[in-house]
């Protein structure tokens, strides 16, 4: 009678906490309105910074855990940008047109659905569209293009006549030769971005945008404006530099995952098993191994055979692969600890941070359904 007392307790104050959750919702949804009224980025890391800060403050003053208050708000917080993400501010004029190349691939119909949600004219140059390009371009005031890699400097080079104030921009994972093409082949406002994500997220708020500036800044300003006000977070690089570090970030990482997701199809060990004796991290690796083979090859061919280095990096890493057999034919568990002691001087301080944030995401997959 005692314990069932207790959770009626608890089963009250678990509705007054939903209670709570929808009334912040309607709140969230107006914040959202008036945002894009007077438009405010989506996003104000600031102030989710000093909220947090505040709450964990409150937290453990109340001597409640103030990790487990973060957690919560963090997981609030990510619902409430959902809630906003109905309509955006438009930062040009009314009527101003956007064409979206390539609009009817994944990415495209995502950038679609951002330009249309802000308001702008938005038309799809498709494939089959080009007897009509001219027509579709005409007073276009952005021209992005979003088909795949090895296609984008063909595209860009069959484009008419933009309008000299039109801004010329692409989405694709290489930036060096696409850059050069546009600014080639447009005499007015040129960029280079490179979303470091897929169609699939939810929606931009905390998302990377790469920036390689092309030519006429500050007719382009408007563009990355209206990023900003999607949420998203802007990186400037230079091309080259943008274009050495995918290599790293994508094509060597992309290669190994496709490498090892290739060894355990080989091997055909029952996933089952594998996932049922796993612990959340070991559910995370598999899962994000299996996420790559979940998608279309073709883009992670364009993205590892489309790198300048891929053969010259994938043979070196052959070769540190090659020397680490040799330690296990040799048993030799002392040069294997030196190895490991030099990569972690390498990663110096960022290990312990890496091992912060593993150990804050393992903590979201234990309760998530990575587990269920």
């Amino acid at each position: 009678m005692a314990l069932n007392n207790l959770r009626d307790e608890i089963d009250k104050l678990d509705t007054q906490l939903v209670e709570l959750l929808a009334k912040r919702q309607v709140i969230t949804t107006a914040v959202g309105k008036y945002k894009q009224e007077v438009g405010k980025p989506i996003y104000d890391p600031q102030r989710e910074s000093e909220l947090i800060a505040k709450r964990r403050e409150l937290a453990s003053s109340l001597n409640v855990q103030p990790d487990l208050i973060e957690d919560l708000l963090r997981r609030i917080m990510r619902e409430s940008y959902q809630s906003q993400h109905d309509a955006y501010r438009r930062v040009l004029p009314e009527s101003s047109k956007v064409v979206i190349v390539g609009g009817k691939g994944a990415l495209g119909a995502r950038f679609f659905d951002m330009f249309t949600r802000s308001n702008y004219v938005v038309e799809i140059l498709d494939k089959h569209d080009w007897p009509q390009a001219q027509t579709i371009l005409k007073d276009a005031k952005l021209v992005l293009i979003t088909v795949p890699i090895k296609l984008t400097e063909q595209v860009i080079v069959q484009l008419p006549e933009l309008p000299n104030d039109c801004v010329l921009a692409d989405l694709t994972s290489l930036k060096q030769s696409p850059l050069k093409s546009m600014l080639d082949k447009h005499s007015g406002p040129v960029v280079g971005l490179h979303p470091m994500f897929g169609p699939d997220v939810p929606n931009f708020v905390k998302q990377v945008f790469v920036v390689c500036e092309g030519r006429f800044p500050e007719q382009y300003d408007w563009l990355l404006q209206q990023i900003k006000i999607w949420g998203a977070v802007l990186q400037v690089d230079d091309a080259a530099e943008h274009d050495s570090s995918m290599e790293l970030i994508q094509a060597m990482r992309h290669f190994t995952t496709f490498v090892y997701g290739r060894f355990l199809s080989n091997e055909k060990p029952d996933l089952d098993q594998l996932l049922r004796l796993s612990s959340p991290i070991y559910r995370l690796e598999l899962a994000m191994t299996g996420r790559l083979f979940a998608q279309d090859p073709n883009l992670y061919a364009d993205i590892i055979f489309g790198a300048k280095n891929a053969l010259e990096l994938a043979t070196r890493f052959r070769q540190e692969l090659d020397d680490a057999i040799t330690l296990l034919q040799q048993n030799d568990k002392e040069s294997f600890k030196q190895s490991f002691e030099l990569v972690a001087q390498w990663f110096g301080g960022k290990s312990n941070e890496f091992l912060a944030d593993s150990r804050t995401l393992l903590k979201s997959a234990q309760d998530s359904r990575i587990l269920k």
